[in-house]
């Protein structure tokens, strides 16, 4: 583990401050495969920080998304302190600390309630499997928690994760990929990534040993052999075997929409292009405390589309929002592409004057909704004006436009203008089927709100069904009039804007 030591410790330099050498690097990011000995190494370096640092009154922490997690680096240190002769004697092993008494210093286990850790002073920390991870939180308080220290150390180990945008993983694994090709620079920051390339042959000895460190020790060349033989045989393994064993961050199940594609069909989208311009709403309605989504479609004549969104959510409820997107939700906030609404549930009159606005700039023709929680909403601003329609939400309804939106961005001729809070949508998209294999999404399992995928499809929806109407009868038909039977809630009056 040379390349992981010798930057790490070896590299220093002269702080006038503390009259003499401390190490350069502060924060340490490893990322690896499993069975290659990470945990046993951060341990070890978690021992010596605490009683062969030299630094009086060490606070050195074992950190994890649970107790039993972070135990997984304690422990083995904890009965080496108890056995080990050249520790015995000079440090004393408890249930969940040992204590260098010499120095005053200590290694003890936080489990991911980030604010056991605020007003620590923090000498070093081990931060275990960095990818499940569900906030940024723990992190940056260890993080912030080091700044009376002279030279103190963070040390970061995972495996890779399943690829997913807006994680405290993906904003770290992103910092090292800039650091190593230079992109940005950081003295104190040292990262270094073991993993195949996603053209490697997976079941290749070369590509085993390109990925594992301890190849050949740990893992054993038979253990990555038998799972390379049940990859062979389920996809589901597949997955696994690349992301776990090769450090290829790949998901566990297939996306539905990739974000490559979805990426590649951005485009740009002028909103004040889009003036006077045709279109279709869709809107979803969250619960009071949630994202609500309104979507504006508009055809282009060669069957694109350019889309835009509006998103809202309750202020107070900012602060989770934050934390579950690795902090993206404050910019997006800063940015314009998220509107808060005061207090802890959603303003619905603040919605409907924004979808009055947009009626008094485009010229909508149908809005779609979800009848679920829409009932007010929706009955202002049919009085309003606007004609809006009740879209089923189940596989029969939305199957066509599912298929439809996954066409239109494989194709690209759905432009959105890279929209990050849809981007994330995109990414937490997961879909369900029947048995007669008609999709749609599946809210319950995906990785996190879809509020915009739903609002996109309830106005994809409305498009599909006016351009079907609009076509004229097969010729073998009788002339009869063209319409379809859904239930609208029709204007009583123009809007007055």
């Amino acid at each position: 583990m040379a390349y992981i030591l010798a930057p790490a410790f070896g590299w220093v330099i002269w702080d006038k401050e503390a009259d003499g050498y401390v190490r350069v690097v502060r924060k340490l990011y490893v990322d690896v495969p499993r069975r290659n000995g990470k945990t046993t190494l951060a341990g070890g370096i978690a021992i010596y920080m605490t009683a062969a640092d030299g630094e009086p009154g060490a606070q050195v922490y074992a950190l994890a998304t649970n107790e039993r997690q972070a135990r997984f680096t304690f422990d083995p240190i904890r009965k080496l302190a108890e056995r080990a002769p050249a520790l015995k004697g000079h440090v004393k092993a408890y249930t969940n600390k040992i204590v260098h008494h010499a120095s005053g210093s200590y290694f003890t286990v936080v489990s991911s309630v980030a604010e056991a850790m605020h007003g620590a002073s923090v000498q070093a920390a081990v931060i275990d499997e960095l990818h499940v991870h569900k906030s940024a939180e723990l992190v940056e308080t260890v993080e912030t928690g080091t700044g009376s220290r002279r030279q103190p150390m963070v040390v970061t180990i995972t495996t890779a994760d399943d690829g997913r945008p807006n994680t405290i993983y993906a904003r770290k694994r992103r910092y090292v990929e800039q650091l190593a090709v230079r992109a940005i620079k950081d003295p104190q920051t040292y990262g270094i990534v073991w993993g195949a390339d996603e053209a490697d042959d997976p079941f290749t000895e070369a590509t085993w040993r390109k990925a594992n460190p301890g190849y050949g020790v740990s893992p054993s060349a038979s253990y990555l052999r038998g799972a390379a033989t049940e990859a062979r045989q389920d996809p589901a393994a597949l997955a696994s075997f690349l992301r776990l064993h090769l450090g290829i961050r790949t998901k566990q199940v297939t996306k539905y929409i990739t974000l490559a594609d979805w990426d590649a069909s951005a485009g740009l989208v002028d909103e004040s292009a889009l003036t006077g311009r045709a279109c279709f709403g869709g809107v979803d309605l969250s619960n009071v405390e949630d994202v609500t989504a309104v979507c504006w479609l508009f055809p282009a004549p060669d069957g694109s589309y350019d889309a835009l969104w509006r998103f809202w959510l309750p202020e107070d409820r900012l602060k989770d929002m934050a934390k579950r997107t690795a902090g993206a939700a404050d910019v997006w906030v800063r940015e314009g592409w998220l509107t808060l609404t005061p207090g802890n549930v959603i303003d619905n009159e603040a919605i409907t004057n924004r979808i009055g606005q947009d009626a008094a700039k485009f010229r909508v023709q149908t809005l779609g909704y979800d009848r679920w929680g829409a009932t007010d909403v929706v009955r202002v601003l049919g009085d309003g004006g606007l004609t809006c329609v009740p879209i089923n939400q189940g596989t029969a309804s939305l199957n066509h436009p599912l298929k439809t939106l996954l066409r239109l961005t494989k194709s690209r001729q759905i432009r959105h203008g890279g929209n990050p809070v849809m981007r994330w949508m995109i990414d937490n998209l997961a879909t369900t089927s029947d048995s007669g294999g008609n999709i749609k999404p599946d809210k319950a399992n995906s990785g996190d709100k879809v509020d915009g995928v739903s609002a996109l499809l309830n106005a994809l929806k409305e498009a599909m069904a006016v351009q079907e109407a609009a076509k004229p009868p097969p010729a073998t038909a009788p002339a009869q009039a063209v319409g379809d039977d859904r239930q609208m809630w029709r204007p009583t009056q123009r809007l007055n804007l």
